[in-house]
């Protein structure tokens, strides 16, 4: 018994860890410049930009809807291909996609080297960051986000909720002057621009409306702009991470503060309210988005959680900060984060 136990922490604490080397850097320095580069033509794209706005008429037969989609790809293209020309020519363009990807990326980075840093202060075998650059449009902010791989077993259940939550916890703080200038540099907006309005209308967090509040900012006769769309974009990643399912970080904290059983439920049941969500968000709202949420629920509540090796309960000061993770999903999180009006 006392050779196996050895032999765990050896194995825990003792594992090898990955080599960093230069075809390492290359790897994720790669899918790091390329997803800036995604993300900087995104910024100038529809939602987030004035670029890739259809202007046509809807396809009302099925003859209109067959001619629309086999001119989309080749309309796809042309709009990418106005938009880096715009990049490279115009200024104020380059200004507006540098400010939404520069201030996305930086989010990203935050939320993952919080991940990273914990996992080293362990000794947790884990990768650098894997960024997950996405066609622009495609993926609508040119990015999927981005995730470390943990290579080597989690210690503790202490460890487990300490590696968890310092992702969320870093890219919150990270955001939140992005959305304070976000929000007081938004620009009024004309009545009748207000009153005529259809399309992607983003629903606004609580931590954005409390900044609104806080600025006298009137979220629903502004514009939006490069920080608050980041900003937007980075409190949603927040919310689905934090989302008490499988091994998103929310899973792991869940998984930390009342172990296995408890974690097994909280997944399903985040399934099933969100699978309900979506539909009433589609038949009310407008907004498909809670769909794909669901889907991901689906996915995370099949995959098992990693047992580690020390299963002591966690103490005060981890539960307290369980609370304050809580707080923070709840000012991040919105069943319907989309409504198409």
């Amino acid at each position: 018994m006392q050779d196996n136990e050895q032999f765990t922490k050896v194995f825990y604490f003792e594992h090898e860890r990955q080599p960093i080397n230069a075809r390492v850097l290359l790897k994720h320095g790669g899918l790091l410049v390329l997803t800036f580069i995604t993300a900087t033509i995104a910024g100038t794209l529809y939602p987030f930009g004035s670029h890739g706005i259809f202007t046509g008429d809807d396809p009302q037969t099925w003859t209109e809807l067959f001619q629309f989609l086999l001119l989309l790809p080749g309309q796809y293209v042309l709009t990418l291909v106005n938009a880096a020309s715009s990049l490279l020519t115009d200024t104020s363009v380059l200004a507006h996609g540098l400010s939404f990807s520069l201030s996305l990326l930086f989010i990203l980075v935050c939320h993952e080297m919080g991940h990273y840093i914990a996992c080293r202060i362990y000794r947790v075998d884990a990768t650098l960051p894997f960024f997950i650059p996405t066609p622009p449009m495609i993926g609508p902010a040119g990015t999927f986000g981005a995730f470390i791989r943990i290579l080597s077993p989690m210690p503790s259940r202490k460890a487990v909720f300490d590696i968890g939550v310092a992702g969320p916890i870093a890219g919150f703080i990270a955001l939140i002057p992005i959305a304070v200038i976000g929000v007081m540099t938004r620009v009024p907006a004309p009545p009748e621009a207000v009153a005529n309005y259809s399309g992607i209308t983003f629903s606004d967090p609580i931590l954005i409306q409390i900044i609104a509040a806080a600025a006298g900012v009137d979220l629903s006769a502004s514009y939006g702009n490069a920080f608050f769309y980041a900003a937007w974009i980075g409190l949603l990643v927040t919310a689905l991470n934090l989302i008490p399912s499988g091994q998103l970080d929310g899973g792991h904290a869940i998984y930390a503060v009342f172990g296995k059983r408890v974690h097994y439920w909280t997944g399903r049941i985040a399934f099933f309210v969100m699978a309900a969500l979506s539909i009433q968000g589609m038949v009310y709202y407008s907004s498909p988005s809670g769909f794909l949420i669901a889907v991901l629920l689906g996915i995370m509540m099949r995959i098992p959680h990693p047992h580690p090796w020390d299963e002591s309960p966690l103490d005060a000061k981890r539960k307290l900060i369980a609370v304050c993770i809580l707080a923070i999903f709840a000012v991040s999180f919105l069943p319907f984060p989309i409504k198409i009006t």
